[in-house]
């Protein structure tokens, strides 16, 4: 492991050397008595001065019971104790007294030094913030300036191997865009003159001329640094235990060490028997060492910190770690179908050429070869792309997109939207009219009905039926893997809920393997439909609503869960959500959920070793077993295994 220390960690790491050294030396030296105690107060106040300072400080704010009190009590304990067995002609314990010191020192160092990398780890993988945003003067000089001194509506320039400072839209270049700080994926984004960028991006390829929408305060990057750097104060169930249980632990260990200090040796006086009380303050001092709850108040925070850094990694942002541990709970998951099941994106899926409009064409081309259904369909492309050549409906778009060649508007004209029904235009002088079922009625076009799911476009040239275009949104790819992983994962129930007509929403539903779907949902319909899953999940099992998060607002907020799912750039979405996926891909959803159980499987791990090892060292310290080597181990060596353990959080694999 590279270990990079700060400046306060090399100066532990030489006070750590330094009083081993001493140690050792002393050790060798042969001296007695307060001479002997003397010496070794060098060692002691070189490696604990700060720990005693901490613990006085503690006592004089009245927050006494803390992990610095502690050692310094057992450790002072162990020194004076020393200081009265030597003047009995005894062997002092000094040596362990400073060891104590040392070893939970170098478990400090420890703990430190494995919370730095992970939150270098974090910052590393966050590091989206910009420097500053390049201002070009009237010579055409570049100034930098501070990002949030650039008001909306600036043009700022972004080169080549600089990031976005400011969501806005390009105005001038092309370039290609590496979004993997926020998407966590490594393609690459092209992009050129209007459309919107997102600041966090790094530009790859050309200069970029950008128009500023939002302040630096409101952009993409500067809302998602605040939802990582915030996710810290919403606590888990099992971190807000962890603090309750430290609470009423440390005084409860405390006064349980005096009590074993004081009691033995009284009820010994009482039956008549020699107190020993050396013996039974060792023993106490003993079980105050080993009942420091280091490892726990560490190792779960840092768990979930991991966790949290591992998942922003791949693109998942989570705004707290309860929502990660109630993410590992989830038993429901449902689906809002456009943008996040699907592409939210109308697709051509199929051509049908009447038989027709075959002869048609083959007689307006007289080439035999040209009947065939391929050529046909392309030429029905076309006449319906030049007659919806004016609207920018998402279905003109569509067959636009489809047609994919530039469209020579000097060919048509006569053009006739009638609303709800379709539009009619003159095209390189046929009459075409391409529209629903409605057109063809009012039309008097005899025509061939498509029960197909999706949207059909129907075209009528020069008073006959030409056939007709199916348009529809497309599944996602990764949607039906998706949904087979939850289900893999323990989810007992999969439900879709969308606005969609019934046919279209069912054979979306088939399609995935989806346990059940609800269709033509108003946005109140969907929560009453999400209130019902609600009452009928168990108390203990959580729902997870996953949307866009823009239309979606009421329902992610009602759910135990809510999940936005490609909301880069999306304010909405980031506002709603209690996690946000940054890309469009649903698998992320399932990678979310392992994360979130590998995160609680690493923090109950953690818990059942360390209660269960202080408990055992506990019983046999009290009983006189267990010395103080036994008690270093228990303190500090069940927090360096803990905090080793916790570190595994921030390792995520992708697949």
């Amino acid at each position: 492991m590279d270990i990079d220390m700060t400046k306060k960690q090399k100066k532990v790491l030489y006070r750590i050397i330094i009083a081993a050294i001493l140690i050792v030396v002393l050790y060798f030296v042969p001296v007695e008595g307060y001479l002997r105690f003397a010496l070794y107060l060098i060692p002691y106040f070189i490696i604990g001065y700060d720990i005693l300072r901490k613990a006085a400080l503690g006592i004089a704010h009245g927050e006494v019971f803390d992990e610095n009190f502690l050692m310094a009590v057992a450790t002072v304990g162990a020194m004076l104790l020393g200081v009265y067995n030597e003047s009995r002609g005894l062997e002092g314990e000094f040596a362990e007294g400073v060891a104590v010191m040392l070893f939970y020192q170098v478990g400090e160092l420890f703990q430190s030094v494995a919370v730095g990398k992970s939150r270098k780890n974090i910052t590393a993988l966050m590091d989206i913030r910009p420097d500053y945003a390049n201002m070009e003067k009237e010579d055409g000089s570049l100034e930098q300036m501070d990002p949030e001194d650039v008001e909306p509506g600036t043009v700022i320039v972004v080169q080549p191997g600089e990031k976005v400072p400011i969501d806005g839209v390009v105005v001038e270049g092309s370039s290609t865009l590496n979004t993997s700080a926020l998407t966590g994926e490594s393609v690459p984004r092209d992009i050129k003159t209007g459309e919107e960028v997102v600041s966090g991006c790094v530009n790859i390829t050309g200069l970029l001329r950008i128009r500023t929408t939002k302040e630096f305060g409101e952009s993409t990057v500067s809302k998602i640094l605040d939802l990582v750097e915030n996710s810290g104060m919403k606590k888990s169930k099992s971190e807000n235990f962890i603090t309750k249980f430290a609470r009423y632990y440390t005084p409860a260990v405390c006064y349980g060490a005096l009590a074993l200090a004081v009691i033995p040796p009284l009820a010994n006086l009482l039956m008549g028997n020699a107190a020993n009380w050396s013996n039974w303050v060792i023993r106490a001092l003993t079980f105050l060492v080993i009942s420091c709850p280091c490892a726990l108040v560490i190792s779960i925070p840092l768990s979930f910190f991991g966790g949290i850094g591992g998942a922003s990694a791949c693109g998942i942002l989570v705004k707290g770690s309860n929502y990660l541990e109630a993410l590992a709970q989830t038993k429901y998951v449902v689906f809002d179908k456009t943008g996040t099941l699907t592409k939210g994106v109308f697709q051509v899926t199929e051509i049908q050429p009447s038989k027709a409009f075959e002869n048609y064409i083959a007689e307006k081309t007289a080439t035999a070869e040209e009947t065939e259904s391929e050529p046909a369909g392309r030429e029905l492309l076309k006449y319906a792309a030049y007659a919806e050549s004016y609207s920018n409906h998402p279905i003109s778009k569509s067959l636009k997109d489809a047609f994919g060649q530039e469209i020579d508007m000097t060919k048509v004209s006569e053009v006739e939207e009638i609303g709800g029904h379709g539009v009619t235009a003159l095209v390189d002088g046929a009459k075409v009219a391409a529209g629903n079922a409605k057109l063809m009625k009012k039309l008097g076009v005899p025509y061939e009905e498509n029960t197909g799911v999706g949207t059909v476009v129907y075209l009528a040239i020069n008073g006959f039926y030409a056939g007709y275009i199916l348009i529809s949104d497309v599944v996602k790819e990764q949607s039906a893997q998706a949904v087979a992983a939850l289900k893999a994962a323990g989810v007992k129930k999969t439900v879709m809920l969308t606005g969609d007509s019934d046919a279209v929403a069912r054979h979306v539903a088939e399609q995935l393997g989806l346990d059940e779907v609800k269709s033509e949902l108003l946005p109140g319909d969907k929560v009453d439909a999400v209130e019902a899953l609600l009452d009928e999940k168990g108390a203990k099992e959580k729902l997870a609503f996953v949307g866009d998060g823009i239309n979606d607002a009421p329902v992610l907020s009602r759910a135990d869960i809510g999940v936005a799912m490609g909301a880069l750039g999306s304010d909405a979405a980031i506002e709603a959500a209690d996690i946000v996926l940054m890309d469009d891909n649903p698998m992320k959803l399932a990678l979310a959920m392992r994360i979130s159980r590998k995160c609680l499987r690493i923090v109950y791990e953690n818990i059942v070793f360390a209660l269960g090892v202080k408990a055992i060292c506990l019983l046999l310290g009290a009983l006189g077993i267990a010395g103080m080597w036994l008690a270093i181990f228990a303190d500090v060596g069940v927090m360096v295994l803990a905090v080793l353990n916790a570190v595994r959080c921030l390792k995520i694999k992708s697949k």
